[in-house]
């Protein structure tokens, strides 16, 4: 399953999901910062299945109909940082699908997220990420569950891989910056967040007209890459999680 995640940088790069969608073909494309008032139906092959209402940074999810058929969808507004009380940006910070994959006859969790900004601390997106796995399960208990999108993590990676690995999951980092628009917060902001995948690669792509470059996360369902691995007696391409 191949899913793009992408923050507009507040809907600005809006016109180039059409673009990446013929270049790259995901399945799914996860978005941040959209005005959700502002969304197509159709952006080339691709099929919005739903979007977030209540916040001027929305979050929506595309998706390939030849490939996915989307079973039950939730949003979830997550604990609250001191810049969401004031400015109010953003109130659902979650948006999970529980999809069905045509090609592998199966279902699956397939997420965009939005953690709070960098005026929060570290410890409430932590907060965030762990109420937001906790949630996803609602969709679906041990289903394969990918969470993308913006975590606005910069710095200290290894203690949130480290929380993330206590809730049964893996944390993998793409293969180059994701965010490069401040001196002091450069980096891998936007993540990958798994279980029941295995992460084959998570690739950083060209730079569009938001601030962040978009990332696409080639995965594969962990029990069929096991067995593709033994039978071929070879290891997958790429390395999986580290942070």
């Amino acid at each position: 399953m191949l899913v793009i995640s992408y923050n507009l940088r507040k809907h600005r790069a809006i016109s180039e999901l059409a673009a990446l969608d013929e270049r790259y073909s995901p399945d799914v494309v996860c978005l941040q910062e959209c005005d959700t008032l502002d969304l197509a139906e159709h952006e080339g092959r691709l099929r919005l299945a739903h979007s977030t209402v209540g916040s001027r940074l929305g979050l929506a999810v595309y998706y390939r109909p030849d490939r996915i058929q989307v079973r039950s969808l939730r949003t979830v507004a997550l604990k609250k940082s001191m810049h969401d009380r004031v400015l109010r940006p953003a109130h659902e910070r979650l948006l999970g699908a529980r999809v069905h994959d045509l090609e592998h006859g199966r279902d699956a969790i397939v997420a965009s997220f939005h953690a709070a900004p960098l005026t929060a601390l570290n410890s409430l997106r932590r907060h965030q990420i762990k109420a937001a796995l906790g949630e996803l399960q609602l969709l679906g208990p041990n289903l394969p569950t990918l969470m993308v999108g913006d975590y606005n993590y910069p710095i200290f990676k290894d203690n949130l891989a480290e929380k993330v690995r206590e809730a049964g999951y893996d944390l993998t980092l793409s293969d180059s910056r994701t965010y490069t628009r401040y001196k002091f917060f450069r980096g891998h902001f936007d993540l990958a967040t798994s279980a029941g995948f295995d992460i084959r690669k998570v690739e950083t792509l060209p730079r569009g007209s938001s601030d962040h470059l978009p990332i696409m996360v080639d995965a594969v369902y962990s029990d069929a890459a096991a067995s593709h691995a033994a039978s071929h007696d070879e290891p997958l391409d790429g390395t999986p999680i580290v942070a």
